[in-house]
């Protein structure tokens, strides 16, 4: 069988000096394990050992393979790309196996850009690193490339085979993770909250902390002054303006817990210019006196507070992954789209666009470790100078020129405000971008009556805050806040708007504590519907983290929304986890709680019902019997255009770096470029050999991972009809405005 063309051609073309991994040899590890494959395939060792190229050794593999799916239709089908089906409905675990081989063939000789490598050439072509092993002992793979081949010819001979988990496995692994609504975990953030506040005392007392506004009358005591930085404690201001910029005070806050190792490391981090940002709220969350009954249950939490060695070591070199972002006025972004401001609006698709305003919410609550916004911190373009960031007298002009975009777009009608974090913004801040909103939404639909039905454009339908305090400093949530919100809500309803959204962001059920679902609370009954967008990091990727979550967000009456592969190159090594897991948790563990079609009827009715939804999701999940309720999709946010978890492995680098390639989401409108954009190759940061070593110094049992390795397919989970744009009673025109795809 000929070999395929386009790898013909690349291999054809290859530049010479990418064919140094010819002459480079493998470790000794590298050969036991490499022995161990050959010992277990013993028809590969023939391929490989009769082979005179590794052309040779290709097309024995591809004959091979296509032998054993001669009879099977249906898997040759979805090879071809002629099934749209979930795979794991259709394909056995075999399958699956056999799919990846010939993609692996397929793609052999492809070349790409690693980022994670800071742009060096990636070649791919695994047969060929295999046929240079046996035959040279050459081809420079490492361990985690053989182990991942081991388990993929164990899966295509039906060695590993596939079990799905059932729901009493997945609860027990839900019970490993409290909430921080435990009484027990309530009591340990007091104490935390207590050393905190008494640390800060100590400060102020001896004067390494002067401050008008935070300070003490000469004759009170010490419990006075006690009492009265309690009160304090409430105020979301105390908190910003004692949050934590320096590795040594964030040493003395956790109780001088932090080890030699990881305080050289935030050493590092300052040196290299990374900032520090944390508030006390937010670090009285953190273990310091280790419950037996919840260890490595904040890890989720103290993951985003302290750096890894890789972050700091990228600092410098990180560039920015979504291209989209990158703006130059008067030029189409990587989406297509024209914008009228490089830093204040962002846009990947036709319906919805993001405008971050010149305000305090351009910074955050707390810097997090995996921050997708950490390229601009390392331009010094995002900072945590809250003076600095407050609007100048130019500010009002500028948000009436930039809603005009939304006035004017054919398509747009969804903003989502947000930074940083929205909720930063002062209240007038706040104020006066919610009226401008309102303002742009009433004149747009003014301005459509004077339309033919047809050419109508999009009216402003939803409007989203994007933000963090809920869970960062809930503090923030005040009586004044949720006036300002609930008066909006009002007003905005009587001219069309209908749906109001707060995205969070809330990474662990260790975040949710009682100053957390008060808040949530408040802003629920003010009209707004809370909806989550989780990071699947490392930790938060251990079995059961997300269900636990998902469970705790259904018991305060958040949605989830989106379930995030982390994006970023080698900067984001540590919190990494392979899209193969996101894959396994959306198969295994999510699909315990995913709803009937009578509850996603149920709760598409109550979408307009915010104040309700806590009382909703707690009757919804009794009807349904399960321990919670799956309406979030797991995506990853692509570096080319758009959301997606629909991939195939079709290639693996010499460190054992899975290569995937993307779709686009089949099920959402993008900008008409995407038709020349074509598939998205993502190179993943981390092996899934180093993942799971990762989750055994977490405590993790590998074998609870079995499987891991064969997950190679992706498919985007199904939108939520709650989640979609409420139906006009006209039609849309079909124009796109500022808009250039050509």
């Amino acid at each position: 069988m000929d070999y395929p063309h386009h790898a013909k051609r690349n291999y054809k073309n290859h530049d010479p000096d990418l064919m140094d991994l010819d002459r480079v040899a493998i470790s000794v590890k590298s050969h036991r394990l490499l022995h161990q494959l050959l010992s277990e395939n013993q028809k590969l060792e023939k391929i490989m050992r009769y082979a005179k190229t590794e052309i040779e050794a290709l097309i024995g593999i591809r004959t091979w393979v296509l032998e054993r799916l001669a009879d099977n239709q249906q898997a040759l089908a979805y090879y071809r790309g002629e099934l749209a089906e979930n795979p794991y409905d259709v394909l056995s675990w075999k399958d699956v196996a056999a799919i990846r081989l010939l993609d692996y063939i397929d793609h052999a000789g492809m070349t790409y850009r690693d980022q994670n490598l800071r742009g060096v050439t990636a070649i791919n072509n695994p047969v060929k690193m295999i046929w240079l092993a046996v035959n040279h002992g050459t081809g420079g793979a490492r361990p985690p490339f053989f182990e991942d081949m081991i388990h993929l010819f164990r899966q295509f001979e039906g060695v590993d085979t596939h079990e799905l988990p059932d729901h009493r496995s997945v609860e027990n692994w839900m019970a490993r993770f409290p909430s921080g609504l435990d009484p027990r975990i309530v009591k340990l953030r007091e104490e935390n909250r207590d050393r905190i506040i008494n640390l800060i005392i100590d400060k102020i007392e001896a004067g390494e902390i002067v401050d008008r506004k935070y300070c003490f009358a000469p004759d009170l005591s010490r419990e006075q002054r006690f009492l009265q930085a309690l009160e304090w404690w409430s105020d979301y201001h105390f908190h910003l303006r004692f949050a934590v910029r320096s590795a040594n005070l964030l040493n003395e806050m956790l109780g001088n817990s932090l080890d030699p190792d990881t305080m050289k490391m935030l050493h590092r981090a300052e040196q290299s210019g990374i900032p520090i940002f944390v508030n006390p709220y937010y670090l009285s969350l953190l273990h310091v006196r280790v419950p037996y009954f919840a260890i490595g249950a904040d890890l989720a939490i103290r993951h985003y507070v302290l750096y890894s060695k890789q972050l700091i070591d990228e600092f410098g070199h990180i560039v920015a992954w979504e291209k989209e972002d990158q703006v130059e006025p008067g030029k189409p972004n990587a989406a297509g789209w024209l914008l009228p401001s490089e830093h204040h609006i962002h846009r990947r698709y036709p319906e919805v666009a993001i405008l971050i305003p010149d305000t305090t919410g351009r910074a955050c609550g707390g810097l997090c470790a995996s921050c997708q916004r950490m390229y601009s911190f390392q331009k010094g373009q995002l900072n945590f100078d809250l003076k600095k960031l407050r609007p100048d007298k130019k500010w009002p002009e500028r948000l009436k020129d930039l809603l005009s975009y939304f006035e004017q777009d054919s398509q747009l009608r969804d903003i989502l405000i947000t930074g940083g974090d929205a909720l930063m913004s002062s209240d007038a801040s706040l104020v006066q971008l919610l009226e401008g909103v309102y303002q742009m939404a009433r004149r747009k639909r003014a301005a459509n009556k004077k339309r033919a039905d047809g050419e109508k454009y999009a009216e402003i339908v939803r409007v989203r805050l994007g933000t963090r305090l809920p869970v960062y400093l809930p503090q923030r949530i005040t009586d004044d806040l949720v006036k300002i919100l609930k008066d909006f809500q009002h007003k905005a309803s009587r001219i069309g708007v209908r749906q109001f959204m707060i995205q969070t962001h809330v990474e662990s059920s260790m975040e949710i504590t009682p100053q957390v679902k008060e808040g949530l609370q408040k802003l629920n009954r003010a009209g707004w519907l809370v909806i989550n967008q989780h990071v699947f990091t490392a930790a938060a990727s251990r079995r059961g983290h997300n269900a636990k979550l998902r469970q705790t967000l259904g018991e305060v009456g958040v949605l989830p929304y989106y379930t995030f592969s982390v994006k970023g190159y080698m900067e984001n090594w540590f919190n990494f986890a392979p899209n193969g897991r996101a894959v396994q948790e959306q198969i295994e563990e999510k699909v315990v709680g995913k709803l009937s079609d009578q509850a996603v009827e149920e709760l598409d009715a109550d979408l307009v019902r915010a104040e309700a939804m806590e009382s909703h999701l707690r009757s919804l999940r009794n009807k349904e019997t399960t321990a919670f309720l799956a309406t979030d999709r797991n995506v990853l946010n692509l570096p080319g255009v758009g959301k997606s978890l629909s991939f195939r492995v079709i290639g693996i680098t010499r460190y054992g770096r899975r290569i995937l390639q993307f779709d686009h989401d089949a099920t959402r409108r993008h900008s008409p470029i995407i038709e020349k954009l074509g598939k998205i190759i993502v190179i993943e940061s981390k092996s899934v050999s180093e993942y799971l070593a990762q989750l055994t110094e977490m405590g993790e049992d590998p074998e609870d991972y079995a499987g891991l390795y064969g997950y190679s397919i992706g498919i985007t989970d199904p939108r939520l009809p709650i989640f979609d744009y409420p139906d006009y009673e006209f039609s849309v025109t079909d124009e796109m405005t500022n808009l250039d795809v050509s």
